[in-house]
């Protein structure tokens, strides 16, 4: 291991973050020792610090708020005050409560914070009833189990492409060849976007995401606004071409001849592309890294998949629950409701934090800190939702994680995890930005 990690580092930089600016004073600047939970004022203490998602470093803090503080208010920051749900039942019952918390972008959609003037982004996830299942219905055949069957064969056949291109027994970044690349392939084909320009929806999706994150923008909102506005007249382009041309299967033709859609305005379209890259790329991408780390974290996972490999469709859902691709979604609440001795203020915004949820103690039975890849309950995770608003690719994220393994599996006897990879400094999209590794062939 000690030679292995000497190559590494003559071949395999760490790539340095950029220099960044707190979004507000008591947050962590880059670096500084993160404080243990009986350090800090709990009272106004604020989860949403990019240093804690940088490093890893929020769980303490959530499971003292599951013990202690099941709903938790955070006075300030720099989304404003909010209220955290952090227990798996709690969580569940705002999840699928659509009468009494919104979604909807009106309110401020699906992410903590108001919307930036004039540039608000209306999208299917960001609607309640009955808008929101008009335009989810919409998009459906795109994912509907027959276009998986025959999406299947195209999946693995760019996989096997793609593993058998891997250099073998030499240092490569899985994060940017396997994981980003495949979902962006995958992306490609459910928008039947130009496939030789597939990296620029990686590009939307990051930008997306991230308008104060100086690796991604480095020229802050006029940035972040200026690459989803050329999203917008690329999509504009294609969603005006395929009005025009006979109704097939992907995302954008869907879209342009829906009845609820083929209408919609400039900023909602952006908001729905913006809202299917991000859903469709993100996600899948950050599980299929976390697959690599995890196996690599719990060996003995990895010698159980190598003896059984029928169990990698539960491993791939306890992947999905032990990784929680996107960390929280946010709720507003539409009346006074009444939780935990508390009461959440109409028009107060809510965090539904998943990633809490996922490792709540009092609702997995066996260690939820652990990746346990014959978990009984592996799909009862959260990170999907729940409700109306249950993630409608997940079969498809499934499917692309279950071939990806299929295949590693058939060619390689283990992807070793050289150092520790580096993660996004976001507490929406909980990723990874780089992770070294080699594989090793089958002897």
């Amino acid at each position: 291991m000690a030679d292995t990690i000497q190559t590494v580092d003559k071949t395999l930089k760490r790539p340095e973050p950029a220099p960044r600016d707190k979004l507000i004073d008591f947050h962590l600047a880059h670096d500084e020792a993160i404080p243990s939970v009986e350090d800090v004022d709990m009272k106004t203490f604020d989860v949403l610090d990019p240093e804690l998602w940088r490093r890893d470093a929020f769980w303490p803090f959530f499971e003292w708020m599951r013990d202690n503080d099941p709903l938790h208010y955070t006075p300030d920051s720099p989304a404003g005050p909010y209220w955290s749900v952090t227990r798996y039942d709690d969580i569940m019952k705002v999840d699928i409560d659509h009468k009494r918390f919104s979604s909807s972008w009106e309110y401020g959609g699906i992410t903590l914070g108001e919307p930036f003037e004039d540039f608000e982004l209306p999208m299917f996830i960001a609607m309640d009833e009955p808008r929101h299942s008009e335009q989810r219905k919409t998009v459906q055949p795109a994912v509907a189990p027959n276009m998986l069957k025959e999406f299947e064969p195209l999946i693995r056949s760019r996989t096997q492409g793609l593993l058998d291109s891997l250099p073998v027994g030499e240092p490569f970044d899985w994060v940017d060849t396997v994981s980003i690349e495949l979902t962006t392939m995958m992306l490609a084909t459910l928008f039947d976007f130009p496939f030789e320009d597939r990296r620029k929806l990686t590009r939307w999706s990051d930008v997306a995401t991230n308008p104060y994150n100086p690796d991604i923008c480095p020229g802050g909102l006029d940035q972040w606004k200026q690459e989803l506005m050329e999203c917008l007249t690329t999509f504009m382009g294609i969603y005006q071409e395929r009005q025009a041309q006979p109704l097939k299967n992907d995302l954008i033709s869907l879209l342009a001849h829906g009845e609820k859609t083929k209408n919609m305005t400039p900023m909602e379209l952006l908001g729905n592309v913006i809202l299917l890259i991000v859903g469709g790329n993100d996600t899948t991408r950050n599980s299929m890294t976390a697959s690599i780390y995890a196996l690599n974290k719990w060996p003995d996972e990895y010698a159980k998949l190598k003896a059984d490999p029928s169990l990698i469709p539960n491993m791939v859902s306890e992947v999905i629950r032990w990784q929680t691709p996107l960390a929280y979604m946010r709720r507003t609440a539409l009346e006074d409701v009444e939780m935990h001795g508390k009461t959440i203020k109409k028009g107060e915004q809510i965090a539904m934090w998943y990633v809490s949820g996922n490792k709540d103690e009092r609702f997995w039975k066996e260690d939820p800190n652990r990746l346990i890849i014959d978990r009984d309950q592996a799909r009862n995770h959260l990170s999907f939702g729940f409700g109306i608003h249950r993630c409608v690719g997940n079969r498809l994220g499934e499917l692309q994680l279950r071939i990806l393994w299929e295949e590693l599996m058939e060619r390689f006897d283990h992807i070793e995890v050289l150092e520790e990879p580096s993660r996004t400094p976001h507490s929406f999209v909980k990723g990874y930005t780089w992770m070294p590794v080699i594989c090793h062939p089958k002897k």
